[in-house]
């Protein structure tokens, strides 16, 4: 029989197969570090980023100014008002204060007639000088008072006739015109029946030696007393 065998190689064709497996043991080794070097790199940080870093901070545009986040204030200007200028706001009137008029005391002077007030002021006075206290114990009197007194004449003297000697009825008496005036102490009394003439201010009545009215002009002498009050007939 014969022998089938396939021939053996040259040495061409050895030399040849023998690089192309030399280069495949090199490629194979060179990966193989390739691939060390690159895990020994991570573990020692020596590799460079793979991907790289992003700011979270939009970066300014070249040539426009960075942005801020301070917010700008613009000062607020207050007006200002000048003293002439009247202010805008209506203003309302204040009501007028209404005017209460106090009673005058039945013991002042200042209800009685302006006459008998001028003349009996410098009268008081001039007895002040002279060392005498003129006291007021009833000047002006009101309507009710004057019917008052003469209701209690009227029953103290049993009549209408006698009681008016003493108290006239309201639309007769001076008192309460405000021209008469009746004085205290009795020193009072006898000092002004003696010199109120001067002053114009004369005792009217005998029987009421407290009573005074303004019957004659300053300086001038009193006319004669009457014996006492009369009311007139209706």
């Amino acid at each position: 029989m014969r022998n089938d065998l396939p021939p053996r190689p040259t040495g061409a064709v050895r030399t040849r197969l023998l690089s192309v497996i030399g280069v495949a043991v090199v490629g194979v080794v060179t990966g193989s570090l390739l691939i060390w070097h690159a895990q020994l790199g991570d573990m020692l940080g020596l590799a460079a980023d793979k991907e790289p870093v992003v700011s979270s901070v939009s970066a300014p545009a070249v040539g426009a100014p960075p942005a801020t986040n301070l917010a700008t204030t613009t000062p607020t200007r207050r007006p200002t008002h000048s003293p002439s200028t009247p202010s805008a706001t209506p203003t309302t009137p204040k009501p007028p204060k209404k005017t209460v008029h106090k009673p005058t005391r039945e013991e002042s002077i200042d209800g009685l007639s302006p006459k008998l007030k001028g003349r009996l002021t410098k009268a008081i006075a001039a007895a002040k000088a002279a060392g005498v206290t003129i006291r007021i114990t009833s000047a002006r009197r009101s309507a009710a008072k004057q019917q008052r007194l003469l209701n209690e004449a009227i029953k103290k003297y049993g009549s209408y006739k006698l009681a008016t000697r003493w108290v006239l009825p309201p639309k007769y008496s001076a008192h309460v015109l405000g021209k008469a005036v009746d004085i205290g102490p009795a020193a009072a009394m006898t000092w002004l029946n003696r010199n109120g003439w001067r002053y114009g201010v004369c005792r009217r009545y005998d029987n009421e030696p407290w009573h005074f009215e303004a019957l004659t002009a300053p300086g001038t002498k009193c006319p004669p007393r009457e014996p006492h009050a009369v009311a007139k007939a209706d």
